[in-house]
């Protein structure tokens, strides 16, 4: 699966995912130089690329990828993670969900992580 993590998606949270996974194909938002993208622009980039976007940002990144979904574009799907969890769980539970889930089991839907 590929992903790409929003520019303000918890670095700590990166770091250990590759730390415990190196193979995992994810990019940063900064990797990927779309810094200061909106998330229509984002999610576009994402679905050009085929790269599952993980957010924080359920207030509206969210009803950007349904509205996608809507309109019949491409949306390979939505990772939020929320925030107020322990880096641990959320490292655990989000690799529970990238290791056993099909790309077509996401595509057009938004998971929520920690499980």
């Amino acid at each position: 699966m590929l992903l790409l993590a929003d520019e303000n998606f918890n670095h700590h949270i990166v770091r250990a995912v590759r730390r415990q996974r190196p193979g995992i194909d994810l990019v940063t938002a900064q990797d990927a130089r779309l810094v200061a993208l909106s998330d229509p622009e984002l999610l576009q980039w994402a679905a050009e690329r085929g790269r599952v976007v993980l957010s924080h940002d359920v207030q509206t990144l969210v009803g950007f990828a349904y509205d996608r979904v809507a309109n019949g574009l491409a949306m390979p799907g939505v990772i939020i993670v929320r925030d107020a969890f322990n880096v641990g769980r959320v490292v655990d539970d989000l690799l529970i969900v990238i290791e056993c889930s099909l790309q077509e089991e996401i595509e057009g839907h938004v998971r929520y992580v920690p499980l």
